[in-house]
């Protein structure tokens, strides 16, 4: 963006990776793997895993197998995925976004389950918000809405008062079918025409307002 536009909320709910987190690293060396076991092209493969949970990819990119079959490996995979936090950092701004965040409404909610989301905040050297929706925690994948809705709720707030911030296509739908206004972090978001794109954190500004909303600069 080019000029600075300013929303208002009364909560913010975080989505992780190429979020808070950049894993790309990760993600790229545990799903090519998959392909190449698979026969399929990791390119192509690429363009699907990002915001979703692993069965969930799977079950796209492998239509005619058994759902049991893609949550036994989709459990492996995090696993492996858990065991692997070379080239895990944060993305640009995050630490001093979260910093800004102390205090206020906010939720991370993030299609990695409790152990991967743990250990990789943990790499970023992030701070785990004390809201939380993981895997474990909803029975849709993004781009449902299910997680954004729940992290609504815990937080006691109405979807239309929550602002979503996401990276990927599945993720960024999810939140709108949430009703919720979408801020685009990275080179993937402005594809999927959320309601405002930043390149990274270093491009939102968090300030406490005193009618106890959130208002943020945004570009």
């Amino acid at each position: 963006m080019t000029a600075t536009a300013v929303f208002t909320a009364r909560a913010l709910l975080l989505d992780m990776d190429g979020t808070l987190v950049n894993s790309d690293a990760v993600v790229e060396r545990v799903w090519r793997r998959w392909a190449d076991r698979h026969g399929l092209d990791g390119d192509e493969v690429m363009k699907v895993v990002h915001g979703r949970q692993g069965h969930a990819s799977m079950a796209l990119l492998l239509p005619n197998r058994p759902k049991e079959q893609n949550l036994a490996e989709n459990a492996r995979m995090l696993a492996e995925e858990t065991s692997d936090m070379d080239g895990v950092v944060p993305i640009p701004g995050a630490p001093e976004f979260l910093a800004g965040l102390r205090g206020l409404p906010h939720a991370l909610v993030t299609s990695a389950d409790v152990d991967l989301s743990t250990a990789r905040m943990a790499a970023a050297g992030l701070p785990l918000p004390d809201a939380r929706i993981t895997a474990e925690s909803v029975g849709a994948s993004k781009p449902d809405p299910e997680g954004f809705l729940k992290g609504a709720a815990e937080l006691g707030v109405a979807p239309a008062d929550c602002v979503v911030f996401e990276d990927s296509g599945a993720g960024i739908a999810a939140g709108r079918a949430a009703g919720m206004r979408v801020i685009g972090v990275g080179p993937r978001a402005g594809f999927h025409r959320p309601d405002a794109v930043v390149r990274d954190l270093t491009g939102v500004r968090v300030q406490a307002a005193g009618d106890g909303t959130i208002r943020l600069h945004v570009g």
